[in-house]
């Protein structure tokens, strides 16, 4: 069975960065060990691409599936999610669950989501501001 990293270099080589010419992958893991896959899909229309933690997120919605356990990222450096992927991640992730940052070489740095976005807008902040909106 090939390794998370193996299947990871396998995933970069799908991915579509005739722009930026950086190839991302991504993979989920479920609570319930489910792996989902994603690779960054740029666009002419900049605005338009999709981060590979998106269509990671995406394929797992997709699937049925609502919570996240564990994430891995990988590219030509060990990338860090960008800040808009930090809050798609942040929808199903808890604070605690671990983003695995690779590089094709090898390195690799691990962050707990907290840490990526210690302040991240939660579903329960809507909860609160709707209450708040309301009046007492």
């Amino acid at each position: 069975m090939d390794t998370i990293p193996d299947q990871l270099r396998a995933l970069l080589q799908k991915a579509y960065a005739p722009y930026s010419r950086y190839p991302v992958a991504a993979i989920i893991r479920t609570p319930n060990g489910r792996l989902f896959f994603g690779v960054n899909v740029e666009n002419a229309a900049y605005p338009m691409s999709r981060c590979a933690e998106q269509v990671a997120v995406g394929a797992m919605v997709a699937g049925g599936e609502r919570r996240i356990a564990e994430v891995w990222v990988m590219g030509l450096n060990a990338p860090t999610p960008c800040g808009g992927c930090r809050q798609v991640l942040s929808e199903f992730a808890g604070p605690e669950v671990a983003v695995h940052c690779l590089a094709q070489d090898g390195q690799e740095q691990v962050y707990r989501m907290a840490d990526l976005l210690p302040f991240a807008f939660r579903p329960e902040d809507l909860a609160e501001a709707t209450k708040t909106a309301d009046g007492p």
